[in-house]
């Protein structure tokens, strides 16, 4: 007890602790460990990094192997309401090209899921993808192009290529699975770091 200006002073009960801010990651079997041992994918490694910087954040990895941006789009709600994330990470899109779908499709579902992210009150941060030169160069242009313009058209955060220094480096092929699609565990930390100076800057 104390005594403020003649006033006793009861102390109340110590305030709860604030929870961790939760990192939401939606995207697909890049995100997902896809041939990897449990751990060792790039966003295990993010809460991993996290924690030895002493950084306050929860990591919840909703990613599924072979969505695209549809099926990340027909997930988010749920998983908005769920988790109540601060922080929303974007990694989805791959998957339409190798399908071929629709340009417009995909940057209407990236927009969104944009949205909806913000609408629940969450910072965005939108992973883009390239595709290899055999797509052609007017398709790799305008798919690696709308990363970026769904990113400024609502002003979020952008990572313009998750694969950069493991696709387009010079022994790309060491960096890769034998599918040639998926990353090996030894890129994982190269991912990471291609996130992280853009994540760092979303995290209360």
């Amino acid at each position: 007890m104390a005594v403020v200006l003649g006033v006793l002073v009861v102390p109340g009960p110590a305030a709860a602790q604030k929870p961790p801010a939760t990192i939401l990651v939606v995207g697909d079997s890049l995100s997902a460990e896809y041939g990897l041992k449990r751990g060792s994918g790039w966003v295990a490694l993010l809460e991993k990094q996290l924690a030895s910087d002493r950084k306050t954040a929860k990591v919840v990895n909703a990613s599924v192997s072979g969505d695209t941006t549809s099926g990340g789009r027909s997930r988010l709600a749920p998983l908005l309401a769920q988790h109540k994330p601060a922080t929303v990470v974007i990694e989805l899109g791959g998957n339409d090209a190798l399908r071929g779908l629709p340009l417009d499709m995909t940057e209407k579902n990236l927009l969104a899921m944009t949205q909806a992210a913000k609408q629940a009150g969450a910072r965005v941060l939108l992973v883009g993808m390239q595709v290899p030169p055999n797509y052609g160069g007017a398709y790799a242009a305008s798919f690696s192009g709308l990363f970026s313009k769904v990113a400024k058209t609502e002003k979020v955060a952008l990572v313009p290529f998750l694969l950069k220094g493991i696709a387009d480096s010079d022994d790309s092929a060491a960096n890769f699975q034998a599918d040639r699609i998926h990353p090996n565990e030894q890129s994982q930390a190269r991912m990471l770091a291609n996130v992280l100076p853009e994540l760092k800057k979303l995290i209360p």
